[in-house]
């Protein structure tokens, strides 16, 4: 999903052009007709204004979910508005879906209609093709993990590998340095997968635990483990 910086408004508009929407985090009152509390508005001179006052009311919001009816649906309408959300734990705008006009989106469903089962044969193929992609790149980064730990089992470093880099997941072998298998990035995984299964470190969480404390106590049979592993003849 698309994100914004904060503060990405200015007078309604994202720096850089584009009419955007904001659903609020809290009670906002509309500063020209005083409706609300709002459940989107534009920023416009500072303050909050319903969508009415600045000549977007007539607009229907599309929540976000499907790329090719977003996408057409600004195609087919003359105004539209990107609508937003603050996340606080991520700390940026986020995007929630557009505002479009209502005609648009009836014309841009219609052209969904007309090629729902060529898309969908689509993204069957590039599922395929995904999973191929995964699955090689899963038994590369095993390899790589019995290459720099010889003596770690073979099934333990596919489960390793799997875990580490399943799609969408954000986890080590998903980042950069893991795509490009790099030698930091497979440790990392290793150790990941020693600590929650090699060592009393979940027991030692779920106890209260502080994580700093917990990784400390732990840390020697990781070590252990690692040592045993990278020592174990090819």
């Amino acid at each position: 999903m698309a994100s914004l910086s904060t503060p990405p408004l200015r007078n309604g508009l994202v720096v850089g052009g584009g009419l955007v929407v904001v659903q609020p985090l809290r009670k906002r009152h509309c500063a020209g007709c005083r409706r609300g509390p709002l459940a989107l508005l534009v920023v416009e001179g500072g303050v909050p204004r319903c969508l009415d006052c600045v000549d977007l009311g007539h607009l229907v919001f599309l929540p976000r979910g499907d790329t090719a009816l977003t996408r057409r649906a600004r195609e087919e309408s003359a105004l539209s508005a990107v609508v937003v959300r603050f996340d606080r734990r991520r700390g940026r705008y986020e995007r929630q879906g557009v505002l479009v006009e209502e005609a648009g989106l009836a014309r841009a469903e219609e052209r969904c209609l007309a090629d729902a089962e060529a898309r969908r044969w689509r993204r069957v193929r590039d599922a395929g093709r995904r999973a191929v992609e995964d699955v090689r790149f899963t038994e590369a980064f095993a390899a790589e993990i019995r290459r720099l730990f010889p003596g770690c089992p073979e099934a333990r470093a596919r489960t390793i590998a799997a875990h580490a880099s399943l799609r969408g997941s954000g986890r080590v072998g998903r980042s950069a340095a893991g795509r490009a298998l790099s030698e930091g990035a497979v440790v990392s995984a290793v150790v990941a997968s020693v600590r929650h299964v090699d060592t009393p470190y979940d027991q030692l969480l779920m106890s209260g635990v502080p994580r700093h404390e917990a990784r400390r106590r732990i840390t020697a049979r990781v070590e252990r483990v690692l040592r045993d592993w990278r020592d174990a003849p090819a």
